[in-house]
């Protein structure tokens, strides 16, 4: 009778150690999954973050570089708002062209009698979208989209061409 009583108390610890261990076991593996769910979440956002705050710096150091007197402006060209950056090379006037289309951002330099449309600018960086705004000295970048944000930028120079 003693034996049966050992038995059934080494059965007990065995069932509970293997149980104890189960229960270790799911929580390490809930952990696990639960840690994936949150660096997902946190590179998704990075992202998001990414292409807003780099498409408004790549924008804001383009307009620092070309900040002449009468050389930024915003204009509409075929229906999209554009960010012209002109300059003056050996006597030939040059312009920059930044713009939204087709689900990127993108640049077109060219001279002014080269005949190119938007729809040959170079993709800079993919975004949801990016609206240019000027009112006289102030020019307003703005992306939108999750990742969206916005950046008012003042012309030293003193302006459009049309101030």
């Amino acid at each position: 009778m003693g034996n049966k009583s050992v038995q059934k108390g080494q059965t007990m610890n065995t069932l509970f150690t293997m149980l104890l261990f189960l229960v270790f076991v799911l929580c390490a593996l809930f952990t696990v999954l639960i840690g994936g769910k949150v660096y997902e979440n946190i590179t998704a956002r990075m992202e998001e973050n990414y292409t807003g705050s780099t498409a408004l710096n790549y924008v804001a150091n383009k307009v620092r570089q070309g900040d002449t007197y009468g050389g930024v402006r915003v204009k509409e060209v075929d229906g999209t708002s554009v960010l012209e950056l002109s300059q003056e090379i050996n006597g030939e006037t040059y312009v920059t062209m930044i713009y939204y289309m087709d689900g990127s951002i993108r640049e077109l330099f060219t001279d002014t009698q080269s005949g190119l449309g938007l729809s040959d600018g170079l993709e800079i960086i993919d975004c949801d979208g990016l609206e240019l705004k000027q009112e006289g000295r102030l020019i307003t970048v703005e992306t939108t989209g999750e990742g969206g944000s916005r950046l008012i930028l003042s012309l030293r120079s003193g302006g459009g061409r049309n101030e």
